[in-house]
């Protein structure tokens, strides 16, 4: 395997290469955030409408989902073979593809080109969230999860402004003479070929790269990482494993109760305005409190983080289950605590994977992770769009319950387990 070479970097370096790549991965994870979570209601929406039924709008999210999914392991691959800065860049050059095509759906009335688009532009989703672990090939390990959360919290930005830019761009649709739903993806295209062109141009040296390189200097003799061996980097790393499942199971939940929220409220007239808001506070659940997850998981460690994640989630379920759709209020409430649960779940998680692997296969790992999460998520997409179609948004928050009770589980046992040692010792 051809592998991407760093040369002539001084190991003494890294520190101050770690902080310029924060600074970097964040403002693309900063146009990211305004691309993706500004065009997730609309996406809905737009599906709805040409499809003329809820289904359908749930099944917009899912191809998003999917398409994050499907996209992870290759952008892994690229990552291992050309580094972070072409694998990022390749996946938000895809999302600003897909978002030209999302337009051009609206255009025509294609449902199915819209979920064309809808899959291409979850491919800048998949970036985003490799993006969180890039943070982390060159940190300190007492720092892990707090370089992860910086990356995370600067989403924070792009992904408050993007859902509140809703009305802006969807007059700026309708001043190009598209659609108003289609504003909010022409804004999409223009800040994901902006997030493409900062992270080539500007990631520099590459973080994945440098860090294999300083081992390399060091005399580490490790092989060169293979993207098929990610499995077999999973066996007898129980820990890895359980990260990958917090990771996915807080996912599903926060899909499946999110994607469905701006149909419950689109049902009762709710405006454009008032959905882009709840959606808005969602989001600043995610990653407003971020840095403050990431130092919780550093100092209190990654079990108790999660286990806080698995009760925040449940009370989301139960608040958003039990809100009318024309109750901003207490929509804004549950979906905000949706979003922190999903916040200590995906930090917590993310940390534990990357704690258990070498460096040189984290992306590998990393990319069977998020496509894990991805694919989780793509079902609860599913999942959600059907139980809503049959029954109601409220048994579809008794429904994602299930996978926040299998979570709490699976991080009990192991629990148990290590205090029933330590008393038997």
């Amino acid at each position: 395997m051809t592998v991407g070479v760093v040369t002539g970097v001084d190991p003494a370096q890294a520190p101050a290469i770690q902080r310029r790549t924060i600074r970097v991965l964040s403002m693309g994870t900063v146009l990211g955030g305004v691309a993706v979570a500004g065009s997730v209601a609309a996406g809905s929406l737009i599906a709805a409408s040409v499809g003329d039924s809820e289904a359908a709008a749930g099944l917009a999210q899912t191809a998003g989902v999917l398409g994050a999914a499907v996209l992870a392991l290759p952008l892994a691959r690229i990552a291992l073979v050309r580094g972070r800065r072409a694998a990022l860049s390749t996946g938000y050059g895809l999302g600003a593809l897909g978002s030209v095509i999302v337009v051009f759906a609206a255009v025509n009335r294609n449902l199915w080109l819209v979920y064309l688009g809808c899959f291409f532009v979850g491919v800048a989703s998949a970036a985003g969230y490799q993006a969180r672990y890039a943070a982390t090939d060159l940190a300190a390990e007492e720092h892990r999860a707090r370089s992860l959360s910086w990356v995370v919290w600067a989403a924070t930005i792009g992904a408050v402004l993007g859902p509140n830019l809703l009305n802006a761009s969807g007059n700026l649709g309708l001043a190009l003479g598209l659609p108003q739903l289609s504003g909010p993806y022409v804004v999409s295209a223009v800040c994901l070929l902006l997030a493409a062109g900062i992270l080539l141009v500007f990631l520099r040296p590459d973080p994945y790269l440098t860090a294999i390189a300083h081992r390399e200097a060091a005399g580490s003799d490790e092989t060169r990482p293979r993207l098929r061996d990610g499995i077999g980097h999973l066996r007898g790393r129980p820990r890895a494993v359980l990260g990958i499942a917090t990771i996915a199971l807080g996912h599903v939940v926060m899909v499946m109760v999110m994607v469905m929220t701006p149909v419950h409220m689109a049902h009762v007239d709710v405006t454009l305005q008032l959905i882009g808001l709840v959606i808005s506070v969602h989001v600043a659940g995610m990653y407003a409190l971020s840095p403050v997850v990431g130092w919780g998981v550093d100092r209190f460690g990654r079990v108790p983080v999660v286990v806080v994640g698995v009760a925040i989630l449940a009370a989301a379920c139960v608040i958003a289950g039990l809100a009318p759709g024309d109750n901003v209020p207490m929509l804004g409430v549950g979906l905000f605590l949706l979003g922190l649960g999903w916040s200590c779940t995906l930090i917590a998680g993310s940390t534990m994977v990357t704690d258990e692997v070498s460096p040189a296969e984290r992306p590998a790992v990393q990319g069977l992770s998020d496509l894990t999460m991805n694919a989780a998520g793509a079902l609860g997409g599913v999942v959600a769009g059907v139980v809503v179609l049959v029954s109601s948004y409220s048994v579809l928050c008794a429904v994602a319950l299930v996978p926040v009770v299998a979570l709490g589980i699976a991080v009990s046992i192991p629990a148990c387990r290590a205090h029933s040692n330590t008393r038997s010792i």
